[in-house]
């Protein structure tokens, strides 16, 4: 009806403007008729079609926005289907492998964070772009760094951690900060990034490390002589058992006093052979809650101090042997420096900064240590004292080390010596 119209209409408006009658305007009327009625055919015909195009632009638009929720709607027509189906397969996968990507730089950003190297990237204008939790709190006490420069950076900083950074090479330094000795390993990469020239610096701290190493041959030396001279005890002591018969028999108590004083000899030597023998078959620390309060008592029925301040109600997480043996020979060289009972003090606090941890620390009034002393005092064989074996703090070194945990030594400003010892806790003990 509505072409019937149309038809109609059109062919009066001809008529009409021709200035003719209807049957001389048939002819042009059958033309519009059939132009008419073409455009709209095709236009009907063809809607389906435009429409899965304005649907797939649509969809590419999304695509290129990196937004992958987008899907086509499926269509009657065959080919049409088929590309809509394409489409959705090409953004179903492409929507898992962002949300692969995504999960793996979630992963990647945790383990970056959670390492305990400093990590700074900086770009071609030697800006700071990003800086891992690590590098953050060891250089600027966690404060942000990014979008600070690498110069204002290091006029923060000490002047040895400073001088480190903005120095270009790589390899280990040695550092001198708080009165020791730290080794770091500095390296730096440089890569294209999204076209433009990146700059990464890595910062490992090697004390540890090298200090695990160097008590690892410690032992081993340890372990060697304590087997060559066992070897030779064994048969000093036979000879000596056998002497003593020959000397009853002989009826010569001089013979009976010369092999006793080795028969003594070789016990002592014994003995402190087996000093070291332990310190080299240290077993690893079984950790297990330790109640502060009651290893404190007990080292009170054995030796005397004064316990500063409270004592934390939560207990430790440390092998409870191994922490009282530590407490033992720290609180036997703080009596042994000529403090008096009184003087000698022991403290514990808990730390809850990003290293949550327990923190200990012996104090004396002492005649404290010189420098010399201080850098030395942990190593083992190393003693100022006539009879001392040099194994005391290196055992109490090994042992806390062992625990993950860290000691240090220094005189106190008002005379005497502090020694402190840190015990990494898990966030929940």
């Amino acid at each position: 009806m509505l072409i019937v119209l149309l038809s109609w209409l059109i062919g009066g408006s001809m008529a009409y403007w021709l200035g003719g009658d209807w049957p001389s305007a048939l002819p042009l009327l059958a033309l519009v008729m059939g132009a008419l009625v073409s455009l709209l055919l095709t236009a009907w015909l063809t809607r389906p079609v435009n429409d899965a195009i304005k649907a797939m632009e649509l969809g590419l638009l999304n695509l290129i926005d990196n937004d992958f929720s987008v899907s086509l709607p499926q269509s009657k027509d065959p080919e049409l289907g088929q590309l809509a189906v394409l489409f959705n397969r090409a953004s179903g996968e492409l929507r898992r492998e962002r949300q692969h990507i995504y999960q793996r730089e979630l992963l990647l950003d945790k383990v970056i964070q959670n390492s305990p190297n400093l990590m700074l990237l900086l770009d071609g204008s030697g800006h700071i772009i990003y800086a891992n939790d690590s590098a953050r709190h060891a250089l600027v006490g966690g404060k942000p760094l990014t979008g600070m420069t690498m110069s204002s950076l290091t006029d923060q900083l000490d002047e040895a951690m400073g001088r480190m950074l903005r120095e270009g090479a790589d390899g280990l330094f040695a550092l001198d900060r708080d009165g020791e000795t730290e080794t770091w390993h500095l390296s730096r990469g440089r890569f294209q990034l999204n076209g433009l020239e990146h700059q990464l610096m890595l910062l490992k701290q090697m004390t540890r490390e090298l200090n695990r190493q160097e008590v690892a041959v410690w032992k081993k030396v340890i372990r060697v002589i304590s087997h060559e001279l066992n070897n030779s005890l064994a048969p000093m002591r036979s000879m000596v058992n056998s002497g003593r018969v020959l000397a009853e028999r002989l009826e010569e108590p001089r013979l009976n006093l010369i092999f006793d004083t080795i028969d003594k000899r070789t016990q002592h030597l014994g003995q402190f052979i087996e000093g070291y023998a332990r310190f080299a078959r240290l077993p690893m620390p079984i950790k297990t809650g330790v109640d502060l309060g009651r290893l404190c008592h007990e080292l009170k029925l054995q030796l005397a101090f004064n316990i500063e301040g409270e004592l934390p109600t939560e207990p430790v997480w440390a092998d409870e042997v191994q922490l009282q043996q530590v407490l033992i020979n720290l609180i036997k060289n703080a009596h042994e420096s000529g403090s008096a009972p009184e003087e000698v003090s022991l403290s514990v606090r808990r730390q809850h900064l990003r290293e949550p941890g327990v923190l200990i620390e012996v104090n004396d009034k002492g005649p404290g240590m010189s420098p010399d002393v201080l850098s030395q005092a942990l190593l083992p064989f190393y003693s100022t004292k006539q009879q001392g074996t040099g194994l005391g703090l290196a055992l109490c070194r090994e042992i806390i080390e062992a625990h993950d945990g860290r000691i240090s030594l220094q005189n106190r400003s008002g005379g005497g010596l502090q020694v402190q010892l840190f015990l990494p806790q898990p966030p929940l003990v």
